[in-house]
């Protein structure tokens, strides 16, 4: 049996929830403290880690860069695609 969603193009699958946020703290083997943007109850600090494009190409991400991430839907985590 197929699964439908391998059916479906690449990123469709689901839609994911990107924030924009601030680096207060790089932590080892990639992971990085950082602070959300948005309202009071939106605001918050989490674990994000590098994704994989950035890790290839290498982009550094330092304390103060605003960077957009992509958070987990069971929350606590999030990925950094994007330096902004």
């Amino acid at each position: 049996m197929s699964d439908p969603k391998r059916d479906l193009p690449i990123g469709r699958q689901e839609k994911l929830r990107t924030k924009r946020g601030v680096v207060t703290e790089a932590l080892p083997s990639t992971l990085f403290r950082v602070n959300l943007e948005g309202n009071e109850e939106e605001k918050k600090e989490i674990l994000a880690y590098l994704s994989g494009k950035m890790r290839l190409h290498r982009i550094k991400v330092l304390i103060g860069d605003q960077v957009e991430v992509v958070l987990d839907s069971y929350g606590g985590k999030g990925r950094i695609i994007k330096r902004l």
